[in-house]
């Protein structure tokens, strides 16, 4: 069934490709963890050493690269609420709570063990499926990245918990700031004030710092007391055997686990949606799914299980088109892409077959890096964790500003982004104060561009019918996302129906109690 799998599994246990899969691990963690340096910033950066090794070990070092720097990305998050990557959007969500309220170093085991699950399914996935579902990409046209989009904004029903008009206007904010710049499709230069330097818009990474990171440099300087309280706490709950509950608590919920690894492998395959969409969606799912909604925002455990699930799926679910068809599914898949052309290795059946030890010690590489995740991160990341809690605040905001600042710069080398940074920080922060949700914001500027050009190639594309934006309801994918749509948007509306109910039957008895005992009185 797999030709060369034995002599991939020989290949892929020995020493020197262990050691290249635990070296791009620990270089991947790194970069994640920078603020600014996302994965494919880290993979292109790495492609000139590729060219000195030869194809198996090039792409087993860059599978174990990828890997790390998706897992890396969720430490800052958690630690000082910056999404080292964009994939880590909704890992902030609960993240960061769980770090004001003491329980940082819980946080960082939840994602380990979820990562390391997420990246298993999604390998398996990659090994068993990829060949059969890889036609279900090429059936996804822009219609149906529209509906995606508008899908997505549904979340916003989950994401605004104070006020529902004032969650759709902050993603509406969000949708306005995606605008900036020229228009995907068209051509057009939009709000960009006669600045050249506007006209490549908000670059994702740059609004993810602003609105996460320096609001929360804000907090710890107005507040410090604050998270002086939060490490005692965290020092108090420290427990031996906090590392195996803690496990245990996560693999609990085995149903969250696969559901989100689903999403993540799924949303993978889609081209241009990648980690960025599916640890949104993977979040609000969880949340949608959840017996208690309430919790979320506020430091629940799942709340960052179920997103880094989702994107560390995302690593082999993205492989699928590009190993299959020759599709990227997300920019850090075209730097993989790049490397196999270079190497003379053209995706496809044929990559399977006659290049099937070479394939398969690639895949098998992913299964190990996702195994590493568990030791290299619970000893880096729980290290960092008590760098960072031990670190007064005094010094601790600087060295937060200083990494948001390169991180900012990194992005284009535009110092430009850097007040871009600080404005869009300033007016979270303030936005914030005024009820409307930062993360439902950067849902807007994730979203926005998928939107728009699913929205204007949709109607190009169908533009010799009579009414082309009949195409938007006409094909099947599309009326099956538009039912998920409907079902998402009534879905807020029947959890507060029962909600009212279980309080009404829980009144219900009160009341004639209370009755009662007057009555004998």
């Amino acid at each position: 069934m797999f030709p060369g799998f034995e002599d991939a599994l020989a290949q892929v246990l020995s020493p020197p490709t262990l050691l290249l899969c635990l070296i791009g691990v620990v270089g991947g963690m790194a970069v994640g963890a920078t603020p600014g340096l996302s994965a494919t910033v880290g993979l292109a950066l790495l492609l000139p050493v590729t060219f000195t090794l030869d194809p198996t070990s090039g792409l087993v070092l860059m599978g174990a690269f990828y890997s790390g720097a998706i897992f890396g990305g969720s430490f800052t998050a958690i630690l000082v609420n910056a999404p080292g990557t964009p994939s880590s959007i909704a890992t902030t969500f609960d993240g960061y709570p769980m770090t004001k309220q003491g329980r940082s170093e819980t946080a960082i085991t939840a994602v380990t063990t979820a990562s390391v699950f997420g990246g298993l399914i999604g390998v398996a996935g990659l090994l068993l499926l990829g060949p059969l579902v890889a036609d279900v990409v090429l059936a996804f046209g822009p219609q149906e990245y529209f509906w995606l989009g508008i899908f997505g904004l549904t979340m916003i029903a989950s994401l605004a918990t104070e006020s529902l008009i004032k969650g759709f206007a902050a993603g509406f904010v969000g949708l306005l700031i995606s605008a900036i710049g020229i228009a995907p499709v068209g051509g057009d230069v939009r709000f960009t004030f006669g600045f050249t330097e506007m006209q490549g818009g908000v670059p994702l990474i740059v609004a993810l710092i602003g609105f996460f990171t320096v609001p929360a440099m804000i907090d710890l300087m107005a507040d410090p007391a604050d998270r002086s309280a939060a490490m005692h706490k965290e020092r108090a709950q420290r427990e031996p055997g906090m590392l195996a509950r803690t496990v245990r608590r996560v693999l609990s919920r085995p149903i969250n686990l696969f559901r989100s690894a689903v999403i993540g492998a799924f949303v993978g395959m889609l081209p241009g949606a990648g980690g960025n969409v599916a640890n949104l969606i993977a979040y609000n799912e969880a949340k949608r799914a959840s017996k208690t909604p309430e919790r979320f925002g506020k430091g629940e455990l799942d709340g960052v299980v179920a997103p880094e699930t989702a994107n560390n799926a995302v690593v082999g679910g993205g492989l699928i088109p590009l190993l299959t068809l020759g599709i990227p599914g997300a920019p850090a898949d075209a730097v993989i892409f790049g490397v196999l052309m270079l190497h003379g290795l053209r995706p496809g059946a044929d990559l399977f077959t006659e290049q099937g030890p070479l394939t398969f010690t690639f895949i098998l590489a992913l299964a190990i890096a996702a195994l590493l995740l568990a030791p290299v991160g619970l000893v880096a990341g729980r290290g960092l964790q008590r760098t960072v809690v031990r670190t007064p605040t005094h010094l601790l905001v600087p060295a937060i500003a200083l990494l948001a600042i390169i991180g900012a710069y990194a992005v284009r080398n535009n110092p430009v982004d850097v007040v871009l940074m600080l404005g869009l920080g300033v007016l979270g922060y303030g936005l914030r104060h005024l009820g409307l949700p930062p993360p439902a914001i950067v849902l807007g500027v994730v979203l926005g561009p998928i939107i728009e050009s699913g929205l204007g190639q949709g109607l190009l594309a169908a533009s010799g019918d009579d009414r082309p934006w009949l195409s938007f309801f006409t094909r099947p994918i599309s009326a099956g996302i538009i039912v998920v749509v409907l079902l998402a948007l009534l879905w807020p509306l029947l959890s507060r129906w029962r909600a009212r109910r279980r309080q009404a039957g829980s009144a219900a008895p009160n009341t004639t109690a209370s009755t009662g005992e007057g009555g004998e009185s």
